[in-house]
């Protein structure tokens, strides 16, 4: 589509420094193209505060802000828990939470009937391929503005000179701009002194951590806790009932005051390069470290090792924003399957960044005392003679023609 056919634009709009330029930007560049804001609503609190009125005076027509919290838990996180989902140590919290907002932010560009649909993303990142092969998927005739592949601007600090020039409120200034993503579920950081793998986080400093505090300033005693799940779905915390969306929310809590959840990690992204980011993940931690410690004793061998194989598939998805696919959905059903026995209560302890197994209980549990135990048992010892004879039979062969040839 040619610029000048580009009326409105729908706009991921976060009010962060990328989108908050990016509203005039596309006004100058744009044959003054109205621009619809939308903000997905997955858990970022008070980024969300004073979001309309800073989005109308740099020059949107209007605001949307999608409530897609209890969808972001329960049909994204849930689903990447339950796989025992990682990337690289990460807890995938930026990347899930993309194509949550991208599918709403395609709902709201078919029902305006924009003629483009426009985000912030860097061309450096991973979250332009998560936004876009989410769109693909929803509009796949839709054209996409990635104002970062267009524009002059080649720095965080000209993005700031940018919106300083046209008289855009910042939040951040030069010395405190990381680069931020928060939500629900988590909180990452980089750039910075962050972009010198040498350089410690200052996990100390005061206004560094947001979710939490160092391990350093936890609490002297422990706080325990005690997760209950029905097929592998949180369902209550500490005895009491409650939605995922709240677990979490309380987790991050608790998670926080005990410093639980600190990741530092050199990753690589999909694009070719490393990257360092510091992440903050305190009930995510939590909520995995349960979940796997309930599938010790109700997963059979062979399905939970078969699960970890295919978890490392599961979270290359997830990251690398491939969510719309056949694929994920087929381990999505894989996973489902294997969740159906998940069900029981796991008590955890958490000191001072760590989470320490506290008991577990099932009752589908394949843990038996009875036949573990070192005590007296019905388990003949005898037994095991014959298996060790067959199963390192091939051994035995091989060493035998090994002896023939000598």
């Amino acid at each position: 589509m040619k610029k000048e056919d580009i009326k409105k634009v729908v706009l991921a709009y976060s009010g962060g420094l990328d989108t908050s330029i990016i509203i005039p930007w596309l006004k100058e560049n744009y044959n003054n193209c109205e621009v619809v804001a939308v903000s997905g609503n997955v858990g970022q609190a008070d980024e969300l505060e004073g979001l309309e009125e800073k989005a109308l005076k740099t020059g949107a027509s209007k605001l949307y802000v999608l409530d897609l919290t209890d969808e972001y838990v329960e049909d994204y996180i849930i689903p990447t828990m339950q796989a025992g989902a990682l990337y690289e140590e990460y807890l995938l919290g930026t990347s899930h939470a993309r194509p949550c907002i991208a599918k709403g932010l395609v709902e709201i560009a078919l029902k305006e009937k924009a003629d483009a649909i426009c985000h912030g993303c860097t061309g450096k990142g991973n979250d332009q391929v998560r936004f876009e092969l989410a769109i693909k998927h929803f509009a796949p005739d839709m054209p996409i503005i990635a104002p970062w592949r267009e524009w002059t601007i080649k720095s965080r600090d000209e993005e700031i000179d940018y919106a300083e020039a046209h008289h855009i409120p910042l939040k951040i200034n030069r010395e405190t701009n990381y680069s931020k993503d928060k939500n629900l579920w988590h909180l990452s950081h980089e750039g910075l002194d962050l972009e010198d793998p040498g350089n410690e986080p200052q996990y100390e400093k005061k206004g560094f951590l947001e979710m939490g505090v160092s391990p350093i300033m936890a609490p002297d005693k422990p706080t325990y806790v005690e997760i209950e799940f029905e097929k592998g779905f949180p369902v209550s915390l500490n005895g009491e009932k409650m939605r995922a969306k709240n677990i979490v929310l309380a987790l991050n809590k608790l998670g926080g005051e005990n410093g639980i959840g600190l990741l530092d990690i050199v990753e690589n992204r999909l694009v070719g390069m490393k990257s360092r980011g510091v992440y903050e993940t305190p009930g995510g931690a939590i909520l995995y470290k349960a979940h796997n410690v309930l599938e010790t004793i109700t997963l059979d061998k062979m399905t939970m090792h078969e699960k970890q194989k295919l978890s490392i598939t599961f979270g290359e998805l997830v990251y690398n924003g491939q969510w719309f696919t056949p694929l994920r959905e087929a381990l999505t059903a894989f996973v489902d399957k294997t969740q159906e026995k998940v069900t029981g209560k796991v008590r955890l302890k958490l000191y001072k960044g760590n989470i320490i197994n506290a008991g577990v209980w099932s009752p589908n549990s394949l843990y038996s005392e009875e036949i573990a135990t070192f005590g007296e048992s019905d388990y003949d010892q005898k037994d095991s003679a014959g298996f060790i004879n067959l199963f390192g039979l091939p051994i035995k062969v091989q060493a035998l023609v090994e002896q023939n040839k000598k």
